[in-house]
């Protein structure tokens, strides 16, 4: 693809939303909830104290859940952190958008979440880690060009007093981690309760990531517990997320604000992880994590639901809770759980799929790459690093067969998850009965792992498909 082909390709994307009149009043914009989309790097399933966890100290988030709507059985897409965000961003899994693994970019000709609230008249902004896209100006892949009128971002995991971009600058700045990302986005929130717009906040905390920089205050809570970094950070980043939401009450928005939480992928303790394995697995200890959704104006009391879902939902239900409507949809992966909200919907539609990463990761460490962009503007390069504007994302640079599928695959049709390793080998667990997925009942259910691969196999047929360009054409 040369370039003026991509950059056809950009506008035609970045152009290709088209709206109606549906918001034209003040009165509709007034109607329309903001939005607060939270996410922690590596917290897993377990790492909550409103879970009973024997140590961790996080009373921000109980006392949330103890308000709200808690999911307790919410996936992330993927079992590491990139996949995932493209997961959140584009409702689709995130191999159809070339997010294959950690550090890689998403396609600019995917439709964003932040795209679509936009053209709807949303204001939108991102804090903290992108970590699917570039941090440059100029690039087609910095969270700017995928819709985020404002951002304070970092490609990476960061620790404190980082440098970070804001809107393609990198600018030094001064604090711990999560403070430093909450602060930006309350000051965005600020602004925006001055207008009529209503707004998108997308707050990605680089905790409890390693390598666990943490107070010694925070750290003190934890002296001579194992993992005392890694719970130290969660605290920390819980006190954050107490402000933030603390802000957005005192700002007069809470009543009309969806404020979502959750996790990337599971955590860094199996004994916590909610399951069979870790982070980087597909068995329920990397996928499953915590979250919370609050939205007084329509969750009236506390509930719990134990419907599944993932984070590939949190699109088409906030496209649905918007009104907001796309001319042409891509396939999707995710289903709009509206209804999990408003307490109608007691079982999930249709099956969620997960596939282990195909694609070595890049690696992207944001104190050297915004520190290097850092040094670069101040002797008058914009750009810096060349290599890192990604001109190329546009381009499909490998054609996937679709008749073959590599890799770890799960199916998960409650209660029964089907393992698919490289298209044969299969396991079979019933999540309800046997949570920990320690017996493998697939020999005596052949009729039902007949089925439920061909589903699978379909499946990724279909995320081939798109993988392949298809999806744009």
């Amino acid at each position: 693809m040369n370039r003026r082909t991509f950059l056809n390709t950009t506008l035609l994307t970045a152009g290709g939303l088209c709206f109606g009149k549906r918001f034209a009043s003040g009165a509709d914009k007034k109607r329309r909830p903001n939005i607060v989309l939270v996410m922690a790097d590596d917290q897993g399933w377990g790492d909550m104290g409103y879970y009973n966890h024997p140590y961790v100290k996080t009373p921000n988030f109980d006392a949330m859940a103890r308000v709200s709507l808690r999911l307790d059985r919410f996936y992330a897409a993927a079992p590491i952190c990139s996949p995932t965000r493209a997961s959140v961003l584009t409702g689709r899994h995130p191999h159809r958008s070339n997010v294959l693994s950690h550090g890689l970019s998403m396609r600019p000709q995917e439709i964003t979440i932040a795209a679509a609230l936009k053209k709807a008249g949303y204001k939108t902004g991102h804090f903290g880690k992108f970590h699917v896209g570039s941090m440059q100006k100029s690039s087609p892949v910095n969270p700017g060009k995928f819709g985020f009128d404002r951002w304070l971002s970092a490609p990476n995991f960061f620790d404190n007093d980082p440098v970070m971009s804001s809107n393609g600058i990198a600018v030094r700045c001064r604090g711990e981690s999560s403070q430093i990302t909450v602060d930006e986005a309350i000051k965005f929130i600020g602004q925006q309760t001055e207008s009529d717009a209503p707004f998108l906040a997308v707050v990605w905390f680089a905790a409890p990531h390693d390598p666990h920089v943490a107070s010694a205050e925070d750290l003190a809570l934890y002296k001579g517990k194992p993992n005392s970094g890694y719970y130290a950070e969660i605290t920390a980043m819980d006190r954050a997320f107490g402000k933030l939401r603390n802000a957005i009450r005192k700002l007069g928005v809470a009543d009309n604000t969806i404020l979502w939480y959750n996790s990337d992928n599971g955590g860094l303790v199996n004994a916590s992880s909610g399951g069979r394995g870790r982070k980087g697995s597909i068995y329920e200890g990397g996928l499953r994590v915590p979250a919370i959704v609050e939205w007084p104006a329509r969750i009236a009391k506390p509930r719990t639901s134990n419907v599944p879902c993932f984070t590939s939902d949190i699109f088409p239900t906030l496209l649905e809770l918007t009104g907001t409507k796309l001319p042409h949809q891509r396939p999707l992966d995710g289903i709009s759980i509206a209804g999990v909200i408003d307490g109608t919907m007691k079982s999930r539609s249709k099956p969620m799929g997960f596939w282990s990463p195909l694609f070595r990761g890049r690696s992207t460490w944001s104190h050297r790459i915004m520190g290097a962009l850092l040094e670069a503007q101040k002797r008058g390069e914009e750009i810096g690093d060349a290599k890192r504007l990604d001109l190329d994302a546009a381009e499909i640079k490998k054609t996937w067969p679709e008749d073959a599928f590599p890799g770890h695959a799960a199916w998960l049709d409650w209660p029964w998850k089907l393992h698919c390793r490289g298209g044969s080998k299969v396991e079979l667990y019933n999540l309800e009965s046997d949570p920990n997925e320690a017996t493998d009942t697939a020999a005596q259910h052949t009729g039902r792992v007949k089925k439920m691969k061909a589903a699978v196999q379909q499946w990724q047929t279909s995320v081939l498909r798109s993988l392949n360009g298809k999806d744009y054409r």
